[in-house]
């Protein structure tokens, strides 16, 4: 496995750090027409110190200092192949496929643009799971290469605690999509603004028109756009991602903070598509647009 390692030094000292962990020409992450051949390399991290959160963005991003130590994160998000792994060897029945507390009916939560005689987006359909994203018509065959969606927090941690690795803190996470940027996120407003596109998110007035002018209405496979600065896909956009850090509010229901944005988010509604970008998402329950991927933390 090629390991490229970053820390909180300088961007020259990045660099030359690539360059002295530098992987050979066999041992890189392949390009094709279906994006990234091979989605299974970590970058090592040094831990430290660092800024989470946003001073122009929503409350809940107010500034606040995380504190992390070394680790590994998986380059780009889980797959549908590698969770497909996972189930076949354990037999693991995800949450999504199963009665729980609050649930009559196995299923989970599908993105639907508005209608008029229905306006609301998020709909629970019966049959929705990571075999079928979008209920029971829709299907994942021949897309082993697209982030596995429709998991619960409680599902990611049993595929991660099976790898024998883990899944990131909010500061482990942010520090990584943040690639050792200073700005507070101000370069993500200004590209959605400028019409760029650097990830999968929502083009177009959400929720009724989505243009698709990125080639994805909804999820695209691993790795389809340029990877940040320490050489991670998806950090921001395609699909939402869990977090080990639980997201303390006045609900009930136990969450767990998401981050990253979605292919549904865009300038005109939520522009959460940001490394500070955070919400809160129950962890029994699952979604079309939420997936993960791990961490292994050095001496674990």
């Amino acid at each position: 496995m090629c390991v490229r390692k970053f820390n909180n030094r300088s961007l020259l000292s990045i660099l030359v750090a690539t360059l002295l962990f530098g992987c050979r020409a066999n041992e890189e992450i392949q390009i094709s027409e279906s994006c990234l051949i091979n989605g299974s390399i970590s970058i090592e991290i040094e831990g430290g110190e660092t800024v989470l959160g946003s001073i122009d963005g929503y409350s809940e991003e107010q500034l606040r200092v995380g504190v992390f130590g070394d680790f590994f994160i998986d380059k780009t998000e889980v797959t549908n192949a590698q969770f497909s792994k996972f189930v076949e060897q354990t037999g693991y029945i995800t949450t999504a496929e199963k009665l729980h507390i609050g649930i009559e009916k196995p299923g989970g939560a599908v993105f639907k643009e508005p209608t008029a005689s229905n306006q609301s987006w998020w709909q629970f359909v019966e049959g929705a799971n990571w075999r079928h994203p979008q209920g029971p018509e829709s299907s994942i065959l021949g897309k082993d290469n697209y982030p596995v969606v429709q998991v619960s927090y409680m599902d990611a941690i049993a595929y991660a605690n099976w790898a024998g690795r883990d899944i990131p803190t909010e500061a482990e996470w942010e520090y990584a999509a943040r690639a050792g940027s200073t700005a507070m996120d101000t370069s993500d407003i200004e590209w959605a603004s400028k019409n760029t596109r650097k990830a999968n998110t929502w083009q177009g007035a959400f929720p009724f028109q989505n243009t698709s002018e990125d080639g994805y209405s909804m999820t695209s496979p691993v790795g389809c756009y340029e990877p940040n600065a320490y050489g991670l896909y998806d950090m921001i956009g395609n699909v939402w991602e869990w977090t080990s850090s639980e997201y303390h509010h006045n609900s009930l229901e136990e969450s767990h903070v998401i981050k990253g944005g979605s292919f549904l988010c865009s300038p005109n509604f939520c522009a959460r598509y940001r490394a500070a970008a955070r919400q809160p998402h129950e962890v029994n329950f699952s979604t079309n647009h939420i997936g993960f991927r791990t961490v292994k933390r050095s001496g674990n």
